[in-house]
Order: structure tokens, then sequence, then C-alpha cells
């Protein structure tokens, strides 16, 4: 019986004719070479089916897959039709009544700095005025010029935290392409669609057109207008400091990596500024590689990302370990825990404390922590409820939103939002975009305030826990095969939604995919039972995985119930994953 896989009849014709106008000879090359394999060999011939099993898509994220050559995959040829219908819509959206602006920048990852400049050169060839980001540089510095530089675009060629052999895409507008809550921010629908049908329509390769110059490169380090420079004198203006202040920023010892990003200068330098001198930065980590050589996944969240920064926070008897993600638009951070040692913090619980610090500067009229008007607090539904209790506590508004910060970003009146995958955004007014390195300071901030009056994050985490119960928060992944997989666990658990979860019975089962006033419609399901634990399932939006995120609330009596009430918070959420687990039939 022959398994190889059933080929397009047109595939190797199609395959030849894109090595044929392939600009970029390396991946040229790369595809020829896969099709000598191909004749031969199935592991070979199914790889040629998947790259020309259909154009990459472009939605909400912009683009995000491998490199390499082939309409499924990221490169040079898929580059320049995205960049000409990114264009296309600038201008159709301009409508000749203006000159359409936009910003690129781009980070260390493999061909980045390719793809950024021949999107310049695009948009130069358009009739779009152009600006380059001088060097590889962190996504908030371009989330940040979008805004400061009055673009109605940004493009930044990034892959953030996936693996050494993907890059991306996103992409960014404002200015008078958009209303005023969406300015700077990620596109969202219809948006996503409007650019994606122009990519479509963009016509032969040959018959894109790139500027040879004409494009302004912005000032590099050290030129007057430096834009990392200004980028660090706006977000170092939101921790200002007389004497004592700075003396206890000093006082303060932080390990810092940037994960093999482009975070660690501006990052380093963000925190001397503010007066943060005793800053340990993980050397195995600290120049850009876009190889990634000392993670198995350079992503803060994976297991042992972070262990050499914890490695040397105990070498050095650290208070505070920051690590920022490749393109530091997120931040993890890890503490001393009094009783589990070094460990790093949730996400959850970092929105928590952010908003505790936030609502404190803002109350007492803290510059620029607040936006314009009323604040608000917002966080994505599957983020914890606890910011929300803060939020009331301290007489500030709060939203929900859907997952991702296209959505928080444009809460109107935001003055701080979070989503649980390490996301947080401090300053609207100037990155409406989650931005890893402001949140770092302003989380140094608050460290090193505790740290005077001899308290630490964690007693600060033990005192949220008093006021508003224990919230313990867990995730469940189920990766499945094909994307066909998660539809049908979602039907699933629509027709056989749990009764009960950890022994509680589900009081509020709510299928999202209908919206409501609040939210618009998203594939996901929300089960809340009778003692506030709740589980939130939707399919990733990036790979075949369903996520389930968990939790729970445990009341806490006195300070002496704190470790109890850890225990009784780890058993729940143990009991209510396991819950989740049958209900998916896992």
């Amino acid at each position: 019986m022959n398994s190889a896989p059933q080929l397009p009849e047109d595939l190797f014709a199609r395959a030849e004719a894109w090595a044929a106008e392939d600009p970029d000879p390396a991946t040229a090359a790369e595809l020829l070479a896969l099709l000598g394999e191909a004749r031969t060999d199935d592991a070979a011939r199914a790889e040629l089916a998947d790259r020309f099993s259909g154009t990459l898509s472009f939605g909400t994220a912009g683009l995000r897959a491998a490199l390499g050559a082939g309409p499924n995959r990221m490169n040079r040829v898929v580059v320049r039709h995205t960049a000409a219908g990114v264009a296309r819509y600038l201008l159709d959206a301009a409508a000749g009544a203006y000159t359409p602006r936009a910003v690129v920048g781009f980070d260390a990852r493999y061909n980045s700095d390719v793809f950024a400049e021949e999107t310049a050169a695009i948009f130069t060839a358009a009739g779009i005025e152009t600006f380059l980001m001088p060097t590889r540089l962190p996504t908030p510095v371009l989330a940040w010029a979008v805004r400061a530089l009055a673009c109605e675009a940004g493009v930044m060629v990034t892959a953030s935290h996936n693996p050494p052999q993907d890059n991306g895409y996103k992409v960014y507008l404002g200015g008078r392409a958009v209303s005023d809550s969406g300015q700077g921010a990620q596109i969202v629908a219809p948006m996503d669609a409007g650019i994606a049908e122009r990519i479509a329509a963009t016509g032969p390769l040959a018959g894109i057109e790139l500027a040879d110059a004409g494009w302004t490169v912005l000032p590099a380090a050290g030129e007057p207008g430096d834009v990392q420079a200004r980028y660090l004198e706006s977000i170092t203006a939101l921790v200002p400091a007389d004497a004592s202040e700075r003396e206890h920023r000093a006082d303060l010892r932080i390990v810092l990596t940037p994960m093999h990003g482009v975070g660690g200068d501006t990052m380093s330098r963000a925190l001397a500024t503010a007066g943060f001198t005793d800053v340990h930065l993980v050397a195995e980590q600290a120049e850009p590689d876009p190889d990634f050589p000392t993670v198995a996944f350079p992503n803060p969240e994976e297991p042992g990302a972070i262990d050499l920064a914890l490695d040397l926070a105990r070498a050095t008897d650290a208070d505070l370990v920051i690590a920022n993600d490749p393109d530091a638009d997120r931040c993890a951070a890890a503490i001393n825990d009094p009783e589990a040692g070094w460990r790093m913090l949730s996400g959850d619980e970092v929105g928590a404390l952010l908003g505790v610090h936030i609502a404190a500067r803002t109350a007492a009229g803290g510059p620029g922590a607040t936006a314009s008007g009323s604040p608000v607090f917002a966080n994505s539904i599957v983020s914890s409820r606890l910011l929300a209790r803060v939020a009331a506590a301290a007489g500030i508004a709060h939203e929900e939103t859907l997952t991702g910060f296209k959505w928080i970003s444009r809460v109107p009146g935001l003055s701080f939002g979070y989503e649980e995958a390490l996301g947080y955004c401090v300053a609207p007014d100037l990155v409406r975009d989650k931005d890893g390195m402001s949140a770092a300071l302003l989380l140094a901030e608050f460290a090193a305030r505790l740290k005077a009056v001899d308290r630490t994050l964690s007693d600060e985490l033990d005192a949220l826990a008093l006021e508003h119960g224990l919230h313990a928060t867990d995730q469940l992944s189920v990766r499945v095969a094909s994307l066909d997989e998660l539809g049908t666990l979602m039907a699933r658990l629509r027709s056989r939604a749990p009764e009960s979860l950890a022994g509680s019975a589900v009081d509020i089962a709510t299928d999202l995919a209908r919206g409501s006033a609040a939210l618009p419609p998203t594939d996901a399901m929300a089960f809340t039972t009778s003692d506030a634990s709740r589980v939130i399932v939707r399919p990733s939006g990036t790979e075949p995985k369903l996520k389930c995120y968990l939790e729970v609330i445990e009341p806490v009596a006195s300070a002496g119930d704190l470790p109890a009430a850890r225990l009784r918070a780890h058993d729940r959420l143990a009991r209510v994953r396991a819950d989740t687990g049958t209900a998916l039939g896992l």
C-alpha cells in the first residue's frame, strides 16, 4: 500500500516558478534543493506540499511563520506582497486628502533588517512618507514612534517570543487612518480583512516597485533626535525621583535578562536613567542572538527560560529579577518568596501588583500614570478577576476585553491594562500596546518603595490575598493534530457543559460566541461555580491548541491562615483542572 502524500499535479511547476522569481538567492537555492529531494523522499514531498498549501494568512496579528521559500512561509516574496497591500490600504484610506506617513522597525531575527528595508522601499515607491528605524530596536520603541511621529501606520518585523526559525510582520495603525481610541494600536477587524484583500490584489511580484532611496532613516544613538533616547526620555519620565527616591532605587538589586533579544541596551539605559544603579545583566543572554542558544524556547513563560537569571539572583542576593522577551514587549518578574524561594511571578500577580501601584500613583497625581480623563483599568477576560477588585477598592472604573492587546489598548480612557501572558500597558498615552520596559520600570519603582519601608512584593501579594481573597490561576493546554479538532472539542463542550467543578455547582455557563453588550462574539465558553471558581476555554489564535484558563478564589481569614489558604487553593485548582479535562473528554 502506497502511503506517500498525495500532491497537487502542478506542485512542482509552481515551486519551480517561485524559485525562478524569488529575489533572495538563499531561499531560491533552498527551494530548488527541496524540489530535488521531493522527487524521491516522502518527508520532503510533505514539506513542499505544506509550503504551497496556501498563502500565509494576514490577520489581526499580521503575519508570523517559519522562514523559508513558498507562499506559506515568511520570505521576501511574501513580505513584498504584504508591504504593497499595506501601502494600498493606507493610500485608499487617505483618498488623496493627505500623504500617509509610516514608520518601520525590526528586531535581530534572521532577515528582519532585510524585510524592514524592503518594506520601506515599497512604501516610498508608493508615495508614502516613510521612516526606518536606525538599528534593531524593541517593539515598544516602534509602537511609541507611531504616535510620536504622527504616523498612519507602523510595521514591526518580529516574531516576538516564537522559536528561532520564525519571523513575523506586525502592523499598527494611527494618525488620520483611525479613531482616537485606536491611535497607534494593533489592527483589528475589519482593518485586517481590508489589508488582506489588498495583499491578494497586488498582482505579480515583478509589478511591485521598490524605491532605491527616499525614506528617512531615523537618528541613531548619539545623533540629534536619537529615536531610542526620545523613547527613553518618555518612559523614564513616568518615574521621576527626588534624592530620597533615587537613594531607595540605588538600594534595589536587580538581575536583568533580555533573553538574547533586542531589549538589553534600552532596558539597561532606562533603569540607569531612573536611578536603578545596582543592575546585574545575565552575560550569557545579554547580546542579541537569533539562535537563542541558551534557551529551548525564547519565552520567559517556558520552564527553564529564566534559570540563568535565577542563578545570578541567588549568587548576587538580588531583590528582583526582570526578564524581557526577545522584542521586549513583555515583562516577566521573579522574587525571592519567603516560603517557596526564588520563583517567577505569574502574569496575573504582576498585573495585580502594577494595578495597586498605579492606583496609588493615580490617587497621588503621579505623573504619566493615567490617560486624560477619569482613569480606567482593563484586562482580558482570561486574566484574573483580582484587578477588578483592586480597581473597585481604589474607586477606578474597570473593563474586561477579549484576549489580546489589540482590544485592551482600545478601551476609552485606559490608564492601565494587562493580560495574563506577561503583557502590560502602563502608559497608553505613550505606547498603546504592551510594553515590557515601561512596565518593568514601574514594577522596580514599586519594589524600591516597598524595600525602603522593609516590605517586599511578596508582602504586597499577601496583603491583596487578605483584602480580596487568594486568587490562584493556572492553565490547561490541549494540543491537537489539526485545527478541525478544535471545533470538535468546542462543540463537545457546548453540548455537554460541566455541571460542577471541584465539587461546586456551575451556576453560570456563558457561550461567548453569542457576544454581549460589552464584548463582541468570540469562540469561547466560560463556566463559573457557586464558590467563584471559573474556567474559560478557547481555541488558540496561533496554533492547534485548546487553552483553558482556570481560577479559584480562596477566602483568607487572617495572616496566619495564608499558608493553609494556599494549600486549599492549590487543591481546588488541581480538581478544577481534572474536571475540565473530563468535560473535554481527555
